[in-house]
């Protein structure tokens, strides 16, 4: 194995378990979930949809590196555009102190995205 396939993996799976981990917290409604969305303007009605979103990106994430290449890329845009998203949601409501969540997920579905194009 070369260190490019090996980084593509490692990459990959901390982003699906990252992802997954949240899509738990966010589904559970977990404490720090709830603090975040407020301060942001996320209604909690919102939560079990925004779970399920990154539980299918990381699901799908899954699914590249067993072989479906192309749903794996199509994860990684999807988890990309979504984290964007929570990035600017956090810059529009000056919530910075919040804000490195959310900039963490974004690179890491960011470098898995340029990996498995590049896979």
């Amino acid at each position: 194995m070369d260190t490019a396939h090996i980084s593509y993996v490692l990459i990959t799976v901390i982003t699906i378990v990252a992802n997954g981990g949240i899509a738990v917290a966010d589904l559970a409604r977990a404490e720090f979930v709830l603090a975040n969305s407020a301060a942001v303007g996320v209604p909690r009605s919102w939560l079990p949809w925004l779970g399920g979103l990154k539980g299918a990106g990381a699901l799908g994430l899954l699914a590249g590196l067993t072989g479906a290449q192309a749903l794996g890329v199509a994860a990684a845009v999807g988890l990309v555009l979504f984290f964007v998203g929570a990035v600017a949601a956090h810059v529009r409501a000056r919530a910075y102190a919040t804000m490195a969540g959310p900039a963490g997920y974004l690179g890491l579905a960011a470098a898995s995205l340029v990996l498995a194009v590049l896979h």
